[in-house]
């Protein structure tokens, strides 16, 4: 695909704009959670693995190597796994308490989802030797 080293840049910037937009309310606490404020949980901060997760494979979109491309390939799927986490992780219910999903959960989930597949498919111009 002509544009999906750009459509994968730009995706990595959703998902760590969508780290500090709330993940989760918690109508008990009355609090609200993002990935970065863990809003009187104890569930940490999982926003700052998924910052640096995407940090690196924006700069791996960039660089124009195969090396490059195949490194961004594991970052990217990295940041799915720990996306798929936080999603099942933060939607638990404990105690009879069920928290409720907010829009930048979602958000951060189908940015790394299409940051990986715009890993899957890069820019590669095949340059045959004389």
């Amino acid at each position: 695909m002509k544009y999906s080293q750009w459509m994968g840049l730009a995706f990595a910037v959703v998902v760590i704009v969508s780290c500090y937009l709330p993940w989760m309310q918690v109508p008990v606490l009355q609090t609200v959670a993002t990935g970065m404020d863990n809003g009187g949980t104890n569930l940490g901060k999982p926003g700052k693995l998924t910052i640096i997760f995407c940090v690196i494979a924006a700069v791996l979109f960039v660089i124009p190597r195969i090396w490059a491309k195949r490194a961004n390939l594991v970052f990217c799927a990295l940041a799915v796994a720990w996306a798929v986490r936080n999603f099942l992780l933060y939607a638990r219910c404990e105690m009879g308490t069920c928290p409720v999903r907010k829009y930048g959960m979602y958000i951060m989930l189908a940015g790394a989802l299409l940051m990986f597949l715009a890993a899957l498919f890069p820019d590669t111009s095949v340059k045959e030797k004389e």
